[in-house]
């Protein structure tokens, strides 16, 4: 533990925010500002009373959280940080998905380094994440045995790991959200990522005021802006039906096998909206495709891709319920002449799978994102010129389903059925596809100016 006896005390202050009155205590610890807000005047007069008897006493203050040792000791009876965040992992794993696991994990894995004592021997930021990732944030029967590099980096975090109620203090919490500013490399972090980490932890927080380590949640006192996150679809990234028909054209030229194996995969996103998770799980029996006139798909089950050790099989892929749906509940999406056909001469040359999957590798198995991916990039610079095969025109699979949305929106299929066929909510849809709703703008100014002139 890093201490000093450099510590001065200031005034508490008075803020006013929304109509409620909070009292700041303030002091300085080895030249650091330190403060605590609380509902009080009473209360936080009795904080500085307790920092000034500490002081009188000669008692050292720890550098990090700016408190007394004897204050920091009445405290360490609570779980840690790094034991709290363990808890909060596996107190979810039943209920989530193994892509929600990895992104709690994430986030913890820039949170717990960050939130520890300056203690001496600190293995490298690698270390810490690995001993982290492949053991402390996993269920007992699933990590793996520790190197001794690894049983070192986690021996240090059991020790320097700071109490989690240290996170009633505003400068411990600014040290979180610093971290999760950042990427790895000390980068600054994407706005989405620092979004997502940043609703992990206010969630664990959450789960710390209904243990009554806190009265209310320590992030909701401090101001800080989110960066801004893009959430709406970028019209450049949209391929026209001509376009969109031209890529599917080039994907069976990929390659002897892999790429016609993956054409009816990729109509799939295009004339019915499917993710691409969900059309890795699409089955015969959830297909209705006649020999002529419009099919119907009806969708039970999504097969995302995530890593083995989040997974509950242990495998890559594993099939799931619809996202954002309860389990069982499914989705129908009428599907054009056009992918009726393409499935059904799939199905005849390339049948199924054991389990009914109409999309599977030559062995039986599931895509990875990868070597769908692969087919899709060089299946643009066959279908694509030069210029927009550099640009962001349907630079990734998932962009044939925006292409569809906005087709179906643009056509005049009213958003409450685009909405019902594309798994969304209306709000949702309108705000995410507000950019590429093309077409009405000389509907829209038509009626204004008839207004300005009957």
């Amino acid at each position: 533990m890093n201490t000093t006896y450099d510590v001065k005390l200031a005034q508490i202050q008075q803020r006013s925010s929304g109509g409620a009155i909070t009292y700041v205590a303030r002091w300085r610890v080895a030249g650091k500002e330190r403060s605590k807000s609380f509902r009080t005047k009473g209360l936080a007069n009795a904080f500085i009373s307790d920092l000034r008897q500490a002081t009188k006493a000669g008692e050292e203050f720890d550098v990090v959280t700016g408190l007394p040792v004897s204050m920091l000791e009445s405290r360490s009876s609570g779980p840690s940080f790094l034991e709290f965040a363990q808890a909060y992992v596996l107190r979810r794993w039943n209920t989530s998905a193994a892509r929600t696991r990895e992104t709690d994990a994430y986030a913890l894995l820039t949170l717990i380094p960050a939130l520890v004592t300056d203690a001496p021997r600190r293995p490298s930021a690698e270390d810490l994440r690995d001993v982290l990732r492949t053991h402390a944030l996993l269920p007992e029967k699933r990590r793996a045995n520790l190197t001794a590099a690894q049983a070192a980096a986690l021996s240090w975090l059991e020790r320097a790991s700071l109490p989690l109620s240290a996170l009633g203090e505003a400068h411990v919490v600014r040290t979180a959200l610093d971290a999760i500013s950042v990427t790895f490399a000390g980068a600054p972090a994407g706005a989405n990522t620092v979004r997502r980490k940043r609703a992990i932890l206010h969630h664990l927080l959450e789960h710390a005021v209904e243990q009554k380590v806190f009265s209310s949640n320590p992030l909701n006192e401090i101001k800080w802006a989110a960066p801004k996150a893009v959430t709406v679809v970028d019209p450049r990234t949209v391929v026209n039906p001509a376009q969109a028909r031209q890529l599917l054209d080039a994907v069976p030229k990929v390659g002897r096998k892999r790429g016609p194996r993956l054409r009816a995969l990729f109509a799939c996103i295009y004339y019915a909206a499917l993710r691409p998770e969900e059309a890795a799980d699409l089955r015969v029996k959830n297909s209705t495709l006649p020999e002529t006139g419009w099919g119907l798909i009806i969708l039970e089950r999504a097969r995302p891709q995530g890593t083995k050790r989040w997974t509950n099989s242990g495998e890559t892929h594993e099939s799931r319920s619809l996202k954002h749906r309860a389990d069982k509940e499914t989705r129908e999406i009428p599907i054009p002449p056009a992918l009726v056909a393409m499935l059904r001469e799939h199905i005849a040359e390339y049948g199924t799978a054991k389990d009914g999957r109409i999309f599977r590798t030559g062995t039986g198995g599931t895509y990875s994102s990868s070597a769908y991916s692969y087919v899709w990039q060089e299946a643009r610079k066959l279908a694509l010129t030069p210029a927009q095969v550099a640009s962001s025109l349907a630079a990734r699979p998932y962009d044939l389903r925006h292409a569809a949305v906005s087709l179906w929106l643009n056509a005049g299929v009213p958003a409450p059925e685009v909405a019902k066929r594309a798994g969304h909510s209306v709000d949702v849809l309108l705000r995410v596809y507000a950019k590429c709703m093309d077409g009405q703008q000389e509907q829209i100014n038509g009626k204004i100016n008839d207004a300005l002139n009957p």
